[in-house]
């Protein structure tokens, strides 16, 4: 089988593909052959070797993946050959196939294709995290978010309509502006506006009830800015320590110095709260498992749809990461590993 491989830390000219032999499934597990994997900002920042906590080089990255089971190991019930499933891969999902333990396999109904299903682990399980399982969203709230037309923004919009969410400001580059507009997003041009301003404005001087951001460094405090009393801020990336396809040890040094640090006692007076999450590293699996069972209900009633921007074949990924590090996606971006 063939899988792309970061060898070492740099641009997108360094990945690589190899040939391995197919992994053959232990107890309990079962043989995926995978059709798509999802590509997350997370994977860029890895191979820049800027994000922290993924495996010592190489090693391959994909945090999420579909396709269908073609093997199992000794004792495992529920699953068998030919089944369609979600892989929550953690690592190792950009691969032609893997090899998982059943509980991290979740069944697809014949309804859900494989690109929807490699489009929601991540961006959506993050955005309900935040907003439902730490946020406690209800209706007629409000919210802030950055990215606005990346896979996480787009999620965070269907997510807000589906809880009743009044107002979603979302920021993003001028061309990006009909489509967060087509999202029911309030666009925000963050290149020539002031969002804290117009968060302000547009809640009557109050600020947002809740405001996501993936930037972090400097503007991270903005984003606070932008709370009400009482408000939560949701911080989950560092899109400003990445300043192009190749490592820029500027970039992030300058966005590791301009990260605020917020004083206890001034966001009690507030009633402020400031959640840092990452997604790979609950302790608790089963909370994960919550949020898709619940995106998967919201899935099948319509109240949610992913959006694709594009599918590469995986032969193409450095391609793909480009587009992803030209801020040229609108919604998810996947790598096909299906049979030719």
């Amino acid at each position: 089988m063939r899988k792309v491989i970061y060898p070492r830390v740099g641009g997108v000219d360094s990945i690589q593909i190899v040939d391995v032999e197919d992994p053959v499934p232990g107890p309990g597990q079962a043989s995926v052959r995978v059709h798509r994997a999802g590509i997350n900002f997370a994977d860029l920042m890895m191979r820049q070797g800027l994000y922290g906590s993924n495996p010592d080089f190489p090693f391959t990255p994909g945090y999420e993946a579909s396709g269908e089971i073609i093997e199992i190991g000794d004792g495992v019930g529920g699953f068998r050959p030919g089944d369609r499933v979600l892989a929550m891969t953690g690592f190792g999902g950009y691969s032609e196939r893997v090899v998982l333990d059943t509980g991290r396999l979740v069944p697809l109904p014949d309804s859900v294709s494989f690109d929807q299903a490699a489009a929601m682990p991540v961006t959506y399980g993050t955005s309900y995290h935040m907003l439902v399982h730490l946020g406690n969203l209800t209706r007629g709230e409000t919210v802030l978010i950055h990215h606005a037309a990346g896979g996480v923004g787009t999620a965070v919009a269907q997510i807000c309509k589906a809880m009743g969410a009044s107002l979603v400001i979302g920021t993003a580059s001028s061309p990006k502006r009909d489509f967060v507009n087509s999202l029911g997003m309030h666009f925000v041009d963050r290149e020539s506006e002031d969002f804290v301003n117009i968060c302000k404005e547009l809640t009557g001087g109050k600020g947002v009830h809740h405001a996501i951001d993936p930037v972090g460094g400097g503007h991270l405090m903005r984003s606070y800015q932008s709370l009400r009393r009482g408000g939560k801020l949701y911080y989950f990336g560092a899109s400003a320590a990445v300043k192009g396809e190749r490592r820029s040890r500027l970039a992030a040094l300058k966005m590791w110095a301009s990260t605020p640090k917020f004083d206890p006692l001034r966001m009690m007076n507030s009633n402020r709260a400031v959640f840092g999450v990452h997604m790979g590293l609950l302790d608790d699996d089963s909370i994960f498992k919550g949020h898709l069972e619940a995106l998967s209900s919201m899935l099948l009633k319509g109240d949610i749809a992913p959006i694709i921007d594009s599918v590469w074949r995986f032969e193409k990924v450095a391609d793909a990461q480009l587009h992803i590090h030209e801020r040229k996606n609108r919604g998810k971006v996947l790598l096909d590993f299906s049979p030719n």
